[in-house]
């Protein structure tokens, strides 16, 4: 008997619509961080009882974990609408102020890398968020004069992959300020099946263990993993997705079995192999890796930190004896990971 596609042709032509309702819609649908939910739960409910906006929260952690669909969560959880915008969109104060006076009371305003606003633009955000007015000056110059704009009851939720960078001012602003870890291969493994589900794809409970492992304990990459092993097994005319299909095309794609990637690998090489095991700035391994420097401090290098492959120091980057035995490499002497000076801090 000849197998069948993994997709059938109304389920490939119903697919782009189910794509874009992964995200949960609630907190009871949501998966793991359950500290934030906690808190996110009892902030919620005690703001509807009271009927008024929430206050304003802001979301830190790596790139991938959440904070964007927990920002439309809250929205839905509020029973409000939500404005999306991003701290490098938002250039001039005009572009925030447009956006704040039409804001209606108990919208959510969402910002994304709210660290990367220009100062000029977060300046104004200061008495909006506090007194839910701001002052915008017309004819600069000589003839200047302030004018003071209500702005209606609402809540800002920010997102920023560097904590590190807000300034104190606009930390102090946020009444909620909740970081999201990276998940558990159990929970990771709960969100594949779920997506699997959505997606109309029959998987084994050891492919979704396997799609969990390789994740970098991340729900975006997961779930990225996932339409990955989806496109291998309907090219391969596979009725559903077994553990051997999902380690064969996660192969294919290059991640191994600890979740690292091309990038990851050639990352650890250089520390180990150029090097010596470092320390080494972190601004030497953008330019010998032809990579942007923000790359690898929000993207790399979180996961490998967290997962026991590098250690930050202050005086650079060092690979741990884990890093050499997972790329094969003979590990390095104790003295060498900590010889100061080789390849500048950072």
């Amino acid at each position: 008997m000849s197998r069948q596609p993994l997709l059938s042709s109304q389920a490939q032509n119903g697919e782009e619509s189910v794509l874009t309702n992964l995200r949960p819609r609630s907190l009871s649908e949501y998966i793991g961080q359950r500290s934030v939910v906690e808190n996110l739960s009892i902030a919620i409910r005690a703001a509807r009882e009271r009927g008024e906006p929430l206050e304003h929260i802001l979301f830190s952690g790596p790139p991938g974990l959440g904070k964007t669909t927990l920002a439309h969560v809250i929205a839905e959880e509020m029973e409000s609408s939500i404005v999306t915008s991003s701290g490098p969109s938002l250039e001039r104060a005009a572009d925030l102020v447009g956006i704040l006076t039409n804001l209606k009371a108990g919208e959510v305003l969402f910002i994304d890398e709210i660290h990367r606003l220009p100062r000029v633009v977060e300046e104004y955000l200061y008495p909006a968020m506090e007194d839910f007015q701001i002052d915008f000056v017309l004819d600069p110059g000589p003839h200047a004069r302030t004018v003071r704009l209500s702005l209606a009851r609402f809540t800002i939720v920010g997102a920023t992959t560097r904590a590190g960078l807000l300034t104190g001012p606009l930390r102090d602003r946020f009444g909620l300020s909740l970081h999201l870890a990276f998940y558990s291969v159990e929970e990771l493994v709960s969100i594949v099946t779920r997506s699997a589900g959505l997606l109309g794809i029959p998987i084994s409970p050891a492919a979704s263990e396997a799609v969990a492992m390789r994740a970098r304990g991340t729900p975006r990459i997961a779930n990225r993993l996932l339409k990955r092993v989806r496109d291998f097994a309907q090219i391969a005319r596979k009725e559903g997705i077994d553990e051997d299909t999902a380690v064969e095309a996660m192969d294919v794609h290059g991640v191994d079995e600890a979740g690292l990637d091309s990038l990851d690998r050639r990352y650890l090489r250089i520390i180990i192999e150029q090097y010596s095991g470092g320390p080494v700035g972190v601004s030497a391994l953008a330019a010998t890796l032809n990579e942007e420097q923000d790359t690898l401090i929000d993207v790399v290098e979180p996961f490998l930190l967290a997962a026991g492959f590098l250690n930050r120091t202050s005086r650079g980057r060092c690979a741990t004896p884990r890093a050499c035995r997972h790329l094969g490499l003979p590990a390095l002497p104790v003295q060498d990971l900590f010889e100061p000076g080789r390849g500048g801090g950072g």
